[in-house]
């Protein structure tokens, strides 16, 4: 095991100085960044690719959804900035609040969109407000948010190491083509996916894994003819799509969903399991095996499924879809109980689409100023996988940076930043920290009488 760097050890090599350090450009850690910018704290975003979006653009997930709570949109903020900012380039695709039910004509029009609740068992499920949208057009929005909140974006930048003196987290050392950099702040955000930073700044943590996808994109589909097919010859096309899923070795419900560009389709498979994401050999085999996965599938569809007679690969998703790694074990961890229950915490500082996030969840044990947001926090596996979807991650950067903001502003740990703080500084920003419950909301009395300040 390598020693961890102190100060001391790059004084030389340091290239920046800010007040917050997000590690990690996906959804979580650009909400984070920008939450922090606005509170007034200088900050740094470090990314290892040439982009931003993460899983959402570069893992093209094109699909946000797990933000409802019956017909109550529950996850706001800047996610809201990114639906708004690409529907005006045409790049965002949602069903009208008035075609938001459960009937054969709403998912006739909205189903190969993705727009439907895919945790109820009824068919036709429910069309619900999700939205359907475009990964270069999530870039796009990605760096209008960093330059317009001023934040010192750093790509290219692979994490290597951090740098703790005593405890306390100060900063972080990134690979570059100019050799190792450091980057110092006085609080530090890991947005990373796999808890880069907190695991080896000595935090704990428990390793498990899940699933991992390699999606990709057809395009010269005739959609309207692939619809109708399916709608006329209902048996015929459920075969034909289980044998595609069969070749891709998984695939989500609907294995193939329109998007904002015409003809191109979003095919969300394969699924893998057996794969560990933080073993680059590991990966490499996952990317290959992927690969000839989908080989395979696109011959079969060009052969037998109408209207994708004339398709072609447009691209693969440049990011392996890892969905579950190493998880935090922070100052409380989220069980399965807690995400089923709709357990909801006095504490609370972020919102999916029926649970709570407690803000000790964000909150790694051993290390000081430091937060973990996204799909790598504080969260039992069985809990993790039904909770990490990317709106409650962007969320959970958005409470991350503005509690950030807060320690540097009143000059205190991030340990010590009071939650109501954070639940006011989430609804200045426009989103929704979990602070009142909504009604299917099981209360935590232990919470609310002994863990929370007033």
């Amino acid at each position: 095991m390598r020693r961890i760097l102190t100060s001391d050890d790059v004084r030389d090599d340091v290239v920046t100085r800010s007040d917050v350090v997000v590690v990690g450009g996906g959804p979580a850690g650009v909400s984070a960044a920008v939450a922090a910018a606005r509170t007034g704290a200088s900050v740094t975003l470090l990314e290892r690719y040439a982009a931003l979006g993460g899983l959402a653009s570069g893992g093209m997930v094109l699909v946000l959804d797990d933000m409802i709570n019956g017909s109550e949109i529950t996850v706001t903020g800047v996610v809201d900035e990114y639906v708004e900012r690409m529907a005006k380039m045409g790049l965002a695709v949602y069903p009208p609040e008035q075609e938001r039910y459960a009937s054969t004509e709403t998912w006739n029009t909205w189903g190969r969109w993705g727009t439907f609740d895919f945790h109820t068992h009824v068919n036709p499920k429910p069309i619900c407000y999700a939205v359907a949208f475009d990964p270069d057009g999530w870039k796009r929005v990605s760096n209008d948010l960093v330059r317009e909140s001023g934040v010192n974006l750093r790509l290219h930048s692979w994490f290597s190491r951090p740098v703790v003196d005593e405890g306390r987290l100060r900063g972080v050392v990134c690979e570059t083509k100019s050799g190792p950099q450091a980057v110092m702040g006085d609080v530090v955000i890991d947005t990373t996916g796999d808890i880069d930073v907190a695991s080896r700044a000595g935090a704990p943590f428990i390793q498990d894994s899940y699933l991992t996808t390699l999606v990709f994109r057809l395009g010269g589909v005739d959609t309207d003819a692939a619809e109708r097919f399916e709608q006329a010859n209902p048996k015929e096309a459920r075969a034909i799509n289980r044998k595609i899923k069969r070749l891709l070795g998984g695939a989500w419900e609907l294995w193939w969903l329109k998007t904002p560009i015409p003809g191109v389709v979003w095919c969300n498979a394969p699924h893998m399991s057996g794969y560990d994401g933080t073993d680059p050999a590991s990966l490499t085999q996952a990317e290959f095996d992927a690969r000839d996965k989908i080989s395979d599938a696109v011959t079969y569809v060009r052969a037998h499924l109408p209207g994708f007679e004339n398709s072609y690969l447009v691209d693969v998703a440049e990011q392996m879809g890892v969905r579950q790694t190493r998880l935090l074990e922070g100052e409380y961890v989220v069980t399965k109980d807690d995400v089923s229950t709709r357990r909801h915490f006095a504490d609370s500082v972020a919102r999916g689409r029926d649970y709570y996030t407690p803000y000790r969840a964000l909150l790694p044990k051993n290390v000081d100023q430091l937060l973990v947001a996204g799909r790598h926090y504080s969260a039992t596996p069985e809990a993790q996988r039904i909770s990490r979807e990317i709106p409650p991650c962007m969320a959970q950067g958005q409470a991350a940076g503005i509690a950030a903001g807060i320690a540097v502003d009143k000059g205190i740990p991030v340990r010590d930043v009071d939650p109501t703080d954070i639940q006011r500084g989430m609804r200045n920003q426009g989103a929704d920290p979990g602070d009142t419950p909504s009604a299917n909301a099981l209360l935590d009395t232990a919470t609310i009488t002994s863990e929370v300040p007033a």
